[in-house]
């Protein structure tokens, strides 16, 4: 549909239509596909399909066995994973000291009133200063991961953003 062509639902299936079409056309000649999360029986098989990126979050132990679900659904469908962006959620602080990137974090938190208690076992809150960040980000770039979405709670915190390209980002370039 998105490259012109029309699609027509299954008898019976949740929404009907005939002929479905996209107009206007997107921009791009193919436009790419993301596909979030980690589910291992439809997500990365999915992902394995038709995905061109894929974003997850979580442990370096957790996305290492993902990833290996992800490259057994690509063999089944005759994939080379490499195809596929591979793209990590995070929600990173950066600060000179790690007290200062954990005070910051949660001070954002306090902000959007969420308790605290609702996401201090959040595995994706990474606070600590640009050789920190970096030193956890290496393992996932060794991994497979080349793309950081930042989540990043109002108000923005741009002097993170700032760092991870302008600090982060070289260092684990380095390596």
């Amino acid at each position: 549909m998105l490259d012109g062509g029309t699609v027509t639902s299954e008898p019976g299936g949740h929404y009907e239509f005939n002929d479905l079409r996209q107009n206007p056309l997107p921009i791009q000649k193919r436009l790419p596909i993301m596909i979030g999360g980690s589910g291992e029986k439809k997500t990365l098989r999915t992902v394995a399909k038709y995905a061109d990126m894929w974003n997850a979050m979580g442990t370096l132990e957790l996305m290492t066995h993902k990833v290996e679900v992800l490259k057994q659904h690509c063999e089944a469908v005759g994939r080379d994973p490499s195809e596929i962006e591979f793209t990590l959620g995070t929600k990173f602080t950066i600060r000179d000291s790690p007290a200062e990137a954990d005070r910051v974090m949660r001070a954002a938190i306090d902000h959007n009133k969420t308790p605290y208690a609702n996401v201090e076992d959040d595995v994706t809150f990474w606070q600590g200063t640009p050789e920190q960040i970096a030193e956890r980000l290496a393992p996932y770039v060794e991994l497979g991961f080349r793309t950081v979405i930042s989540e990043q709670p109002a108000p923005y915190d741009t002097e993170s953003l700032e760092r991870f390209v302008g600090q982060v980002k070289p260092l684990v370039e380095k390596g």
